[in-house]
């Protein structure tokens, strides 16, 4: 499945380019679960670097909570540090591997730093929101004020996510007690948990292709 998603995504990248010449503006272009929206500049290769890095990041999401199904142990702060701090962790480290920007974010979040951070990113949450079918898409924006490519990516609520993030009274004491301020609850499988977005500023993919020539 992520690998024919994956595919899915760079299929329609090159479609695109191959559209425009590799520059021109783009109208977002649609394909199934897949939106892609330009103007282009990081190239096709790029492109599809960085959705096979959130697919792969997202599959170990997955592997992760996958671990607690089943368990009758009450979730604690380290069972967080077990399965939700390694993927906070490989975000980061994809940031310096690559010179990205890799956010999580949700509307109703947990952790404040999981807020969105500008005007595009809560209205790729309310898209996400309106359409259940929608893995992902591209964005034309500026991110502290560097202009960039920003890939939207989705992240649904699976059974083991309700663990900690079902109903609110259920909720593990560790969670109560570390996050006074706590949104992400009373979620139901299938849900809009929130997103990935990972920000390519224009000034990497320029140094880039100059040390390619």
């Amino acid at each position: 499945m992520i690998i024919q998603r994956f595919f899915s995504f760079v299929l329609i990248i090159g479609i695109s380019l191959l559209a425009l010449g590799g520059n021109s503006p783009l109208i977002p272009v649609f394909s199934g679960n897949v939106a892609l929206a330009a103007p282009i500049i990081p190239n096709v290769s790029d492109l599809a670097k960085t959705v096979q890095e959130i697919e792969a990041l997202d599959a170990m999401r997955t592997a992760l909570a996958s671990s607690l199904e089943g368990s009758t142990e009450i979730p604690t702060m380290q069972t967080m540090k077990e399965v939700c701090r390694p993927v906070g962790m490989r975000a980061m480290q994809l940031s310096q591997d690559h010179g990205w920007q890799v956010k999580q974010m949700a509307a109703k979040y947990r952790n404040p730093k999981h807020a969105p951070d500008n005007a595009n990113a809560e209205m790729a949450l309310a898209k996400f929101d309106q359409e259940p079918n929608l893995v992902g898409f591209w964005d034309r924006e500026t991110v502290n004020e560097q202009s960039g490519t920003r890939y939207y990516r989705r992240i649904d609520v699976e059974s083991s996510c309700l663990v900690c993030h079902g109903v609110k009274e259920r909720r593990p004491q560790f969670v109560k007690d570390a996050y006074p301020q706590d949104l992400a609850y009373d979620f139901n499988v299938g849900d809009l948990r929130g997103m990935y977005a990972v920000f390519i500023p224009d000034d990497l993919q320029k140094a880039l292709t100059e040390a390619a020539e």
